[in-house]
């Protein structure tokens, strides 16, 4: 069993910047991907960025990237989500989720461990 825990988010100004965290306990955290998934009001949940356990590939939805970067820090059993040039539709609860084995990194449902997470919420 592993527990996540996000952290870091908040309110921000359009174009700003936000680094979200994402600290795991109770399984070693280099042995899970790791994905970050958001939903705002109204929406359905949607994927975001993933990490392979090693940290060398990684994914990121179109609406993202090149904004966004994923990284994790397995000596501090800790994820991270670097979040600039954000834009109010950014706004959402974003998510940390991992899982034990690599297929399609993009599913929620195949994401067994959840954090509660974090609101970001981006003005215009």
């Amino acid at each position: 069993q592993v527990q996540l825990v996000e952290s870091g988010g908040g309110l921000v100004q359009a174009g700003g910047s936000l680094r979200l965290s994402c600290a795991a306990s109770g399984r070693l955290f280099s042995s899970y991907a790791m994905g970050w998934f958001r939903q705002a009001p109204g929406k359905e949940r949607e994927f975001v960025a993933a990490i392979r356990r090693n940290g060398g590939s990684t994914y990121y939805a179109d609406s993202v990237k090149g904004r966004f970067t994923i990284s994790r820090d397995n000596a501090k059993n800790t994820g991270y989500l670097q979040m600039n040039s954000l834009k109010p539709e950014d706004t959402a609860v974003y998510y940390c989720a991992v899982r034990s084995y690599y297929s399609d990194l993009t599913a929620s449902e195949l994401y067994p461990y959840w954090g509660q997470g974090t609101q970001v919420t981006v003005s215009s």
